[in-house]
């Protein structure tokens, strides 16, 4: 469903990704695990089109996305992946439901169809209560799960997520690793996931480790 070959990536003399292969298929829940500086969120950058690698390709269901380019990279960006960072990003002006629509509107979707996928997403991810509430109302852990809900409003392909419980206390973490799980099983959701919890590599499908730039067994 994912593949990149041969990726590699420098800035100025720094050799960050020297290499890299990777496969994910449909359904699953990869993490990268790794030290600081080992090259994870810069291949997770790249995989997702934030970034451009210097050397490689990158197929998305058999797709070229390294060739894509401009408005055809964006557009294809916006319906086919969806992303979940440390910090949630969520727009602080508009309320939770609205955060969750954007994505979709940015789509030219109809705007009563997305808005009630939202509300059947949040009240998935137990917000229902928490469509009116703009993010500084909500917990960090709630903000997270709307941040998840945003993600997935378009059905992307693949859901990336670099560090997604950086910025949790341990209960708000637990809750978003079962998250994970649970739409992993109930929308076969696949997901791509740079961290350095522990718990929630060993809820993966699969955990690959990376130093220095390369892949490692």
């Amino acid at each position: 469903m994912l593949k990149a070959l041969n990726i590699y990536k420098s800035y100025g003399e720094v050799n960050v990704l020297k290499g890299v292969d990777i496969a994910i298929n449909k359904g699953e829940i990869v993490s990268i695990v790794g030290s600081s500086g080992a090259g994870k969120s810069t291949l997770l950058h790249i995989l997702g089109t934030l970034d451009k690698a210097d050397k490689g390709e990158i197929f998305l269901n058999n797709q070229p996305i390294h060739l894509l380019k401009g408005k055809a990279l964006a557009s294809f960006r916006n319906k086919h992946i969806g992303f979940v960072f440390q910090f949630h990003h969520l727009l602080p002006e508009f309320t939770a439901l609205e955060n969750v629509c954007i994505p979709g509107w940015i789509a030219n979707r109809k705007k009563q169809e997305v808005k009630q996928e939202a509300e059947k997403l949040l009240e998935l991810l137990g917000l229902k209560n928490r469509l009116e509430n703009k993010p500084q109302q909500l917990s960090g852990g709630e903000q997270q799960r709307v941040a998840v809900a945003r993600a997935l409003i378009n059905k992307p392909s693949i859901v990336f997520a670099d560090e997604p419980t950086g910025n949790l206390d341990s209960k708000h973490a637990k809750e978003l690793h079962q998250l994970f799980v649970q739409l992993k099983n109930e929308l076969q959701q696949t997901f791509l996931i740079v961290t350095h919890n522990q718990e929630l590599a060993a809820l993966s499908s699969r955990t690959l480790h990376m130093k220095d730039g390369l892949m490692v067994e």
